[in-house]
């Protein structure tokens, strides 16, 4: 291998560096397929996430209206919440569904194609959104629920994987997290867009819940330039020579750097098997632990408390004296504050290695929820106490922004090879819909029982992570899949931890 790379490569690291650092750029067709990939996958699973709370009254009201009118019957309090409690968390099925089938898909499909499927999924759920209503039918709703959280499922499975096999090495960490940006900023869009002066009304809610499908169709316009991963090409679909075309069209037709991926990814396919399905990689041992990180990483981003917080802020900014509506103005800001520090996450991921910034991110997290869980159950012994949550939750927020919020979405694609990439990226992202459905089902019952002291075991989930991530992640920020997979290959007989790294 060392001899073959000497006959491209330039002789001395300095030279080697000066000639890749244009390829290594962020290029025009790189950038075109990362805005609009994320635009017009990653916002609509947020903005799907964030819009169906202000609307909720309203919609409650019309599944109520539409079952007197269709079935003569009128629904019991309990019998409309069981319905509501149907309509949010089929979402979350579909979620996990579509994370399932993003394995087989993303391979039997090519990653590009599983974009696409997103799309055409994404425009169908719109569909039924806005014909719900005029068919009066609470059945064409949940399942339009349902077919976007497939979709859903299935982006964040896949965008991830698809950017950072577009994107050069160095590159990695910024593309990686323009999913867990599309997400926090679809959810403020969705946010925007559902307050009563815009679409959150009794007439348009259903609007509310579609308009994202405006910007589907405006950035699938541009997917017929959206290349193929070459790697999925040359490791999978076994085409190399259009593997080398996509590298020319992404690299700005630098050959001596062209080359030089090739002839990594020639390596990788000398060592790798072939493309592995979800039961194999669960089976394999040296698999076990790169599993565990993703699923732990992903499941405990949403088991860390976010969501949960970003439903107690409403009443947290109340007791700090504020109006119903400025708090809903508040907690939009709040929102506004995690996309914004999601911002400078893709400079974070290009200069700062992943252990450190992962693991001050879940400590810090920890410590802003245990700070928040006492200054709430006591908040009504002094005045300043209410502002103290208020700053306990955007800490909270800046924290989780910077390593829990990003880094989940693409760490498997750096601890595997490609054969198992897609499998295990499938596993990560069925544990973070999972999460997401356990903190949605569990958190309103626990609220009413614990009171403030329901956010305790988000501390233990973020402190648990301290201890995994502090023992077995490896460091991956500019390594190739192939140097960190047998860091990690043994189990938890791994020793994958460097001092300072």
């Amino acid at each position: 291998m060392t001899d073959q790379k000497a006959s491209f490569l330039p002789p001395s690291p300095q030279s080697e560096q000066s000639r890749f650092s244009e390829a290594e750029k962020m290029g025009f067709l790189l950038l075109l397929v990362a805005l609009s990939t994320t635009f017009g996958t990653a916002v609509p699973v947020g903005y799907t996430i964030g819009v169906v709370n202000a609307p909720a009254e309203y919609m409650r009201n019309w599944c109520n209206a539409t079952f007197i009118e269709r079935y003569g019957a009128t629904l019991t309090e309990n019998g409309l919440d069981i319905l509501w409690a149907s309509i949010v968390s089929v979402f979350l099925i579909g979620g996990c569904a579509g994370s399932l089938g993003g394995a087989w898909i993303a391979d039997n499909l090519g990653r590009k194609k599983s974009l696409l499927v997103c799309g055409v999924l994404f425009v169908i759920a719109a569909l039924f959104f806005i014909f719900c209503r005029m068919a009066n039918s609470v059945e064409m709703l949940i399942i339009g629920r349902l077919i976007v959280g497939f979709a859903s499922g299935l982006t964040t499975a896949t965008l991830p994987m698809y950017l950072l096999e577009l994107a050069p090495l160095s590159l990695r960490g910024t593309l990686g997290v323009f999913c867990s940006i599309g997400v926090t900023g679809g959810v403020v869009v969705g946010q925007v867009f559902s307050l009563q002066e815009i679409f959150g009304t009794d007439e348009l809610w259903h609007w509310a819940l579609s308009f994202y499908v405006v910007l589907v169709v405006v950035c699938f316009v541009m997917a017929p330039w959206w290349p193929e991963s070459p790697k999925y090409l040359y490791l999978t679909a076994n085409k190399k020579d259009e593997a080398k075309t996509v590298l020319l069209r992404l690299r700005g037709n630098d050959p001596n750097f062209v080359q030089y991926e090739l002839e990594e990814m020639n390596q990788e396919l000398v060592e790798k098997s072939d493309t592995r399905s979800v039961k194999s990689v669960i089976s394999d041992p040296a698999l076990l632990l790169p599993i565990v990180l993703v699923c732990a990483l992903q499941g405990g981003q949403q088991l860390s408390g976010v969501n949960a917080v970003f439903y107690y802020s409403v009443s947290i900014f109340e007791s700090a004296g504020l109006s119903s509506t400025n708090a809903k103005w508040a907690n939009l800001g709040a929102g506004c504050l995690n996309l914004a520090t999601a911002f400078f996450t893709p400079l974070l991921m290009k200069h700062i290695n992943r252990r450190p910034i992962s693991l001050i991110s879940c400590a810090g997290s920890a410590l802003f929820l245990f700070i928040l869980t006492f200054v709430v159950n006591y908040i009504d012994y002094a005045s300043w106490l209410a502002y103290a949550c208020i700053a306990c939750v955007l800490m909270y927020i800046l924290f989780y922004q910077i390593g829990l919020g990003p880094i989940p979405y693409f760490i498997g694609s750096e601890l595997c090879d490609v054969s198992a990439r897609a499998a295990v990226m499938s596993l990560g992202s069925l544990a973070s819909w999972a999460g997401n459905f356990i903190v949605g089902i569990s958190f309103p019952i626990l609220q009413s029982l614990w009171g403030a002291w329901v956010f305790l075991p988000f501390v233990i989930v973020c402190l648990a992570l301290v201890v995994l991530l502090f023992f077995y992640l490896p460091e991956s920020r500019g390594k190739q899949s192939s140097e960190v997979a047998p860091l990690v290959s043994r189990g938890f007989k791994s020793k994958p931890r460097v001092p300072f790294q």
